[in-house]
C-alpha cells in the first residue's frame, strides 16, 4: 500500500487544482461542442473493453481515497459524492468525461488525469474496485421540513423510468444509482442539470425536470436519500472502516 505516496500527491494536486480552476473554466468552451450525453469513443470504449485488475484499483483509488475517503462515502455536506457502490460503466463514463472536459470539474480534473492515475486501464481498475465497495449506511439526509409523500410521487411520476423503483439505476444505460446518494450532493446536482450547468446530463432527465420548483427539487431528493439500500449493499455499520487500508 502506497497511502503516505497518495497523500503527499494530493497536496501536490491540491495545489494544482487551485491553480487549474481557471483553465479548467476556460478550457469548457473551447470544449463545449463536444460535450454530449453518451457519445461514446476515446477512453470510455477502450475502458469499457478492458479486463479490470482490482489489485491495481486499488492502488489507483488510493489517489481518489483522499477526498471520497478509504471507504469511498464522501461527505454528508456534499462537497464529494458517495462512490460506493455506484455502476462500473458509469463511473467509467464520468471519469472520462472530466478528463475530456465533457464534464467541468475543476477541482477533481488534475486528480483524473493520467499523470495522476493512469491510463483507460487505470480508468477500468478503479471503475471496477470502486462498485464492489460497500456502502454507507447512513448518507446524508434532506430536512425535517421535506415532504416525502410529494417527494416520492415526484419520484415516481418523473424518475422511476430510468433510475428505477429503489433508486438502483441502470448500468446498462449509464444511468447512475442514486439511492444512497448523500443529499446535498445530489440537489447541487440536480440543480446543475435542471439549469443547464452540467454539460454531459442527459438531454432527456433535463426535459423531464425542467418545470421542477426549488421545493420540488427539495422534496424528491429528500425522498430518494431516504430510500433504504438492498441488504448486502450497505456497509455493517456507520464505522465501518475499509480494510484494505490497514
Amino acid at each position: 500500500m502506497k497511502l503516505k505516496s497518495a497523500i503527499k500527491m494530493l497536496a501536490f494536486t491540491t495545489a494544482i487544482a487551485v491553480s487549474g480552476l481557471t483553465f479548467a473554466s476556460s478550457q469548457s468552451d473551447e470544449h463545449a461542442k463536444a460535450a454530449g450525453w453518451n457519445k461514446g469513443g476515446g477512453e470510455q470504449d477502450a475502458a469499457l473493453h478492458l479486463t479490470p485488475d482490482l489489485e491495481n484499483g486499488l492502488d489507483v483509488y488510493e489517489v481518489c481515497s483522499a477526498c471520497h475517503l478509504p471507504e469511498g462515502w464522501g461527505t454528508k455536506e456534499g462537497t464529494f459524492p458517495q462512490l460506493a457502490g455506484q455502476h462500473k460503466k458509469v463511473i467509467i463514463k464520468q471519469l472520462a468525461d472530466i478528463r475530456a472536459l465533457n464534464r467541468d470539474n475543476p477541482t477533481m480534473y488534475p486528480f483524473a488525469l493520467p499523470e495522476s492515475i493512469g491510463d483507460e486501464q487505470a480508468i477500468a481498475d478503479v471503475s471496477a474496485y470502486i462498485q464492489k465497495l460497500l456502502m454507507n449506511p447512513d448518507n446524508g439526509k434532506g430536512p425535517a421540513t421535506a415532504d416525502l409523500a410529494k417527494g416520492k410521487k415526484l419520484y415516481v411520476d418523473n424518475c422511476v423510468k430510468c433510475h428505477g423503483d429503489i433508486g438502483q439505476g441502470d448500468e446498462a444505460k449509464f444511468y447512475p444509482r442514486i439511492s444512497g446518494q448523500h443529499y446535498n450532493y445530489m440537489l447541487r446536482q440536480f440543480e446543475w442539470i435542471r439549469d443547464g450547468k452540467r454539460r454531459n446530463a442527459n438531454p432527456d432527465m433535463v426535459d423531464q425536470i425542467k418545470g421542477f420548483t426549488q421545493q420540488d427539487m427539495v422534496d424528491v431528493i429528500s425522498y430518494v436519500s431516504s430510500i433504504p439500500l438492498p441488504e448486502g449493499d450497505a456497509a455493517p455499520s456507520k464505522d465501518w472502516l475499509n480494510p484494505d487500508f490497514d
